[in-house]
């Protein structure tokens, strides 16, 4: 069964005559966004370059390891010694939030993230179990031993306004995203269209080390391993596409532009059970008389 939706490196949102990545991993999307590609995950910088001290946000937190490379970043991009008005969470899964603990102690920062996320986030709660049987890749296979236990900020941590406004992100709302987690979320920038998805679409197959590597675009679902909510993950795509976004920055691969990233992202949400949802697996439900 055919699953892919490849995309045309054309469509990436950055510069395609850049040579891969920058020297700290980031790549300019618009004057005033940045994401930085860590290894297997993407983080995003929000604030115009040499916006200095608190003048920026800082949108999830990369792998354990990562704070000096983010810091470094950050300092390149904002000036030297320069501290983010706030850091915001799409969720709370290991690969978002390896650096949280440092970054927000060094930074002293309030940590913004939804409600259902909390306890993810204040060390109260474990995410389920993943599923190292779907995906059919290394990455998926090698689920099992991915940290899932909840970091810490609890001091620092607050709710994402009710409103779903952006603390320190004018123009921009949250968005409610859930299936990949109880509390994901996706930022939405009307003005110029932009979605930042963090895992509720992605552009990769992060099930497999050689997507993941290689980084060919492709329009995909949700880490399989690692969504336990399926329908609620449906619902999340339909819902940004419907949004009609003109540039989307994922958790996992390359940002992406344009039309034919809209037609891509419309076939997923169209055909999404046949394409994303495993066919099998501990979070699907394929007893008889049950529908996906």
């Amino acid at each position: 069964m055919e699953r892919q939706i490849p995309l045309d490196p054309s469509a990436r949102a950055d510069d395609p005559r850049q040579d891969d990545f920058r020297d700290d991993g980031t790549h300019e999307v618009t004057p005033d966004l940045a994401y930085q590609a860590l290894g297997i995950v993407n983080l995003a910088f929000y604030g115009p370059a040499g916006a200095g001290d608190r003048q920026w946000v800082l949108i999830d937190a990369g792998v354990m390891g990562a704070t000096g490379c983010i810091a470094k970043a950050a300092a390149e991009r904002f000036g030297p010694d320069s501290r983010p008005a706030a850091i915001v969470m799409t969720h709370g899964h290991f690969d978002h939030v390896g650096a949280l603990e440092e970054l927000a102690e060094r930074w002293d920062a309030p940590v913004y993230a939804h409600e259902l996320e909390r306890p993810y986030l204040d060390g109260s709660a474990a995410y389920p179990p993943p599923d190292p049987s779907v995906g059919g890749g290394l990455m998926a296979l090698m689920s099992r031993f991915y940290p899932r236990g909840p970091v810490n900020v609890g001091a620092r941590l607050q709710t994402l306004p009710a409103d779903g406004s952006v603390p320190a992100m004018p123009g921009w709302r949250w968005l409610h995203t859930p299936g990949h987690t109880p509390g994901h979320v996706s930022l939405w920038r009307e003005a110029d269209r932009l979605v930042v998805a963090g895992d509720a679409f992605i552009t990769t197959r992060q099930e497999s080390a050689y997507a993941v590597l290689t980084q060919e675009p492709e329009m995909h679902g949700p880490p399989m391993y690692f969504t336990p909510d399926w329908i609620s993950a449906r619902a999340s795509v339909e819902r940004l596409a419907a949004l009609e976004p003109e540039i989307a920055v994922t958790g996992h691969g390359r940002a992406m532009r344009g039309p034919q990233m809209r037609a891509a992202l419309h076939t997923l949400a169209r055909d999404f059970d046949r394409i994303a949802v495993p066919e099998h697996g501990r979070y699907v439900l394929d007893r008889p008389g049950e529908v996906r």
